[in-house]
């Protein structure tokens, strides 16, 4: 056949990409080249995830992929990020010949319309690996392929700080609230992956300290604001 596709995969650290990097292991017409996860320069973080650098490092050196980090502010204004972005992608077009971004979303139409326009701009193509799948069936999918995570953020909103460093597995899901989608596609949670078929080794662990943090604006008194509390676990290397 011809030559396989080259991807950039967008990489959170979180289950829903790295079920994504697998089915597309499965799919002869594409090839992920290169890792990309956007950075929160301040504090060495990925975003929302809470996630330290150095374990993505660690998760990129397991999967043997060059990773990319676009390193923002922590508060970047939409401009900024499409600009970063933007930049970082069209170096890869150029010094790669990479077109074709893929992502780990499932359901939420907004996001992939915006992240299909601003593609188009330059050039790129997306894909959605997981779109439209069922998410309790896709938990399942993780736990059977071998894809191992914990939860590592939760919103406040949705589930309480106990919920942090569960498992993702079949537990779990029959744990949530029945107002919790089983991915956390709606921000209810994010997670880390320790342990994948497609890693060197494990990575082994440790669960540091819990922390909270409440990101409402001064003065914000809208009651449909958008969630502002959740509750981050720090993970570090055994």
């Amino acid at each position: 056949m011809n030559n396989p596709t080259k991807i950039v995969l967008n990489w959170s650290s979180g289950k829903d990409a790295a079920l994504a990097y697998y089915l597309l292991t499965k799919d002869e017409r594409y090839k992920v080249t290169n890792l990309l996860t956007t950075i929160n320069a301040e504090h060495e973080r990925v975003f929302m995830h809470g996630l330290r650098e150095q374990m993505l490092d660690i998760q990129a050196e397991r999967m043997g992929l060059p990773l990319l980090k676009v390193k923002l502010p922590p508060s970047p204004d939409d401009n900024l990020y499409k600009n970063a972005m933007r930049q970082t992608l069209e170096q890869l077009k150029e010094n790669e010949g990479i077109a074709t971004a893929a992502f780990g979303d499932i359901f939420l139409e907004d996001l992939k319309a915006y992240r299909e326009s601003q593609l188009a701009t330059i050039g790129f193509q997306g894909i959605f690996p997981l779109w439209k799948q069922n998410t309790r069936e896709l938990i399942s999918l993780i736990e059977d392929t071998g894809i191992e995570a914990v939860t590592v953020c939760v919103s406040e909103k949705y589930l309480g700080k106990e919920f942090l460093g569960r498992k993702i597995d079949k537990s779990f899901l029959n744990d949530l609230p029945s107002n919790v989608d089983p991915c956390g596609e709606n921000g209810e949670f994010h997670t880390f992956v320790y342990n994948a078929p497609y890693f060197s080794a494990p990575i082994p662990i440790v669960k540091g300290e819990t922390v909270y943090k409440n990101y409402a604006p001064v003065g914000d008194k809208d009651d449909n604001a958008w969630d502002t509390g959740f509750y981050f676990l720090d993970i570090l290397p055994a």
